[in-house]
């Protein structure tokens, strides 16, 4: 906080050299994310720091340098730089596998796929809002079958209403981050200090000076990321060439048989990248993470052992784990309460925000006024949006009240503790309402809508609210102006959505686009109209539990120095990302345990680039792998698991 006395600090100008390049390398990395995903280079958003961003940082880093000696203001300064990362994280993250990947086959399959057999036509087709689905069979054919292009006035007219809206939505729900983010900014990023572990290397890789790539510790680990990245990437093209890990080994195969084999799919495998990320990762929370992946693989050894067949999904993990992310949001609330209620305050009073018995002369770069109104203009669009599906005002209220509620957790735990992976695969509210009221309660209307909104919760690997508070992380490091960083921000999400759009149905049109996620989606919604499920109370209880759970280990954190147990760890161990990552997880917190226990502090200060480094180095040649895929059309080694 500033006295009245103390001088604001000074903002670095975003000139608009930079806004368009904003506007242009969004919808390329749009391009290279989607093209990646459907060419076999694998998906650049499958962890928390996206490649791609940093790849395309790093290359305007590199041309800035060169410019600068011709002249320095060709260059872009370091405000810039971590400005065009934010939003090509933000907009790029669209095109990712659990966005728009998921999002492009919902829009036509139902009228595409709807046959005899399946009755869908009698079924659900009544209940479809028209205005969000293209079911022109003219225009599907080439969507589907490909040999045809987007341009063609024939196949774009029946999408642009389509995309106009879905775009609208999507800027909506990216606005309640937004603000939402905008909230939680002075608390999270000034107050309590929190150390965004994911954004360490952005933030160093533009640091003044070039004093990053002055380090020889990071050109060693830069090297060795890049040498084991060149062989696995040989090794892939060329068997013979012998591999350095980067691979995953499922201990199924050496647990065969039964009661062992009840521990299910555990692979492990160490990729020098998770090992990097995980080094800036608490010790607490590394080892929570897979002291936990082994108690699930207990609790899975249990119920074949005790033959539970009452309980067929036992131990419940991805119920466990949504209890466990809600209980996460109701702590980082909690632990904020005195800072809401004095927004609050300050909101519908006249007078400034009071602090320690002075007022707070310092201005916010957003008022939280303004902050409001934009909030209820977004929760109004999204709630009209839904209401015009067809979908029930309660359903609407209780569905995005745990929808944003997850993404306050995955903001909290990215911003405190640095979590590589968040993905709470296929247990959204979409999942979780069912199950609580029952399929007739909720009703076929409601459950169409469902089915559209399944690209949003398919999984939350994608979700922007971290990256839009980690950029305001930057912001405070990099002065960069908070209100026209939070404008960008905006336009990076439109940019996305629409960038988004353009890529898939271009190479759709061009190559053909399959049933895709459209299948998981629908097969869903006709299984839940065919057979009406009462409420699951096994489903119930043990998400019950989950939160449960993260409360007491909170509680004991509170209490007990010596408890290492962290609730996150508890959160994203149960699903299923972090089954690539819970090798390279335990090798990083067994390197930083080393480092700290006969080194100390000075020997991890130093040990920081180096492990940038590696970070830094399977980037670079994962980036080039991916980019060889895209171009080559052909699948290419993928060090993202």
């Amino acid at each position: 906080m500033y006295d009245s006395e103390q001088i604001p600090p000074t903002y670095q100008k975003i000139r608009f050299f930079s806004i368009l390049l904003i506007c242009i390398l969004v919808p390329l990395n749009c391009w290279w994310v989607s093209a990646s995903i459907l060419r076999g280079g694998g998906s650049p958003t499958q962890v928390s720091l996206f490649y791609n961003a940093i790849f395309t940082i790093l290359v305007l880093f590199g041309i800035g340098l060169l410019l600068s000696r011709l002249n320095k203001i060709l260059a872009l300064n370091r405000a810039e730089l971590l400005v065009i990362y934010t939003c090509i994280s933000i907009g790029a993250g669209l095109a990712g596998v659990d966005r728009f990947l998921v999002l492009m086959p919902l829009i036509g399959h139902a009228h595409w796929f709807a046959t005899p057999e399946n009755d869908w036509i009698n079924l659900f087709h009544l209940h479809i809002p028209s205005w969000l689905v293209v079911s022109n069979k003219r225009a599907l054919e080439g969507y589907y079958y490909g040999f045809s292009s987007i341009y063609d006035s024939q196949n774009l007219i029946p999408w642009l209403p389509k995309i106009l809206w879905w775009t609208l939505f999507i800027l909506a729900v990216h606005l309640v981050m937004l603000c939402m983010s905008l909230i939680f900014r002075k608390q999270w990023v000034e107050s309590e200090r929190l150390s965004y572990p994911i954004i360490q290397l952005p933030f160093q890789m533009t640091a003044p000076k070039v004093r990053f790539f002055k380090s020889y510790w990071m050109w060693l680990g830069l090297g060795i990321g890049v040498t084991i990245d060149i062989i696995n990437g040989l090794n892939y093209l060329f068997p013979a060439v012998p591999s350095l890990g980067g691979k995953l080994y499922d201990l199924r195969r050496i647990f065969t048989e039964k009661p062992w084999s009840g521990i299910g799919w555990s692979p492990i495998g160490v990729f020098p990248f998770g090992v990097g990320l995980s080094f800036f990762i608490p010790l607490d929370l590394s080892f929570s993470c897979w002291a936990f992946w082994l108690i699930w693989r207990a609790e899975r050894l249990l119920g074949t052992i005790a033959g539970w067949r009452a309980l067929p999904r036992f131990p419940y993990e991805a119920e466990q784990s949504h209890g466990a992310y809600l209980g996460l949001c109701l702590l980082a609330i909690w632990m904020s309460r005195r800072y809401l209620l004095s927004i609050s305050q300050s909101i519908f009073s006249r007078n400034s925000l009071l602090q320690n018995g002075r007022t707070n002369n310092r201005k916010e770069p957003v008022s939280y006024r303004l902050i409001l109104i934009s909030f209820i203009c977004g929760i109004t669009f999204i709630i009209g949006f839904c209401l015009k599906m067809g979908m029930s005002l309660w359903v609407i209220v209780v569905y995005f009240i745990i929808w944003f509620a997850i993404a306050i957790a995955i903001t909290r735990l990215r911003a405190e503790l640095g979590s590589p992976v968040h993905d709470l695969h296929f247990i959204g509210p979409d999942e979780m309402l069912p199950r609580l009221v029952g399929i007739r309660r909720l009703g076929p209307i409601n459950l169409t809508g469902f089915a559209y909104l399944y690209f949003l919760n398919r999984a939350h690997r994608s979700h922007a609210m971290p990256h839009q508070l980690e950029g305001f992380k930057l912001a405070e490091g990099a002065k960069i102006p908070i209100k026209k960083f939070a404008l960008l921000m905006i336009l990076a999400s439109g940019l996305g959505a629409l960038g988004s759009f353009w890529v898939f149905l271009s190479m759709y049109y061009t190559e053909g686009g399959g049933a895709g996620f459209g299948r998981e989606s629908f097969g869903r919604l006709e299984s839940w109209l065919t057979y009406a499920a009462p409420p699951d109370i096994p489903a119930i209880a043990f998400a019950s539990f989950g939160f449960l759970v993260t409360l007491v280990l909170a509680a004991m954190r509170m209490r007990f120095i010596w408890w290492n147990l962290h609730p996150v760890g508890y959160a994203i161990s149960g699903s299923w990302a972090i089954n690539p990552m819970i090798g390279s997880i335990f090798i990083g917190w067994l390197l930083k345990w080393l480092v700290l226990k006969y080194g100390g502090i000075r020997l991890h200060r130093k040990a920081i680039p180096f492990f940038l480094g590696i970070v830094l180095g399977e980037f670079l040649i994962g980036s080039f792998w991916s980019l060889l895929a895209v171009f080559l059309d052909k699948p290419m080694y993928r060090f993202l698991f």
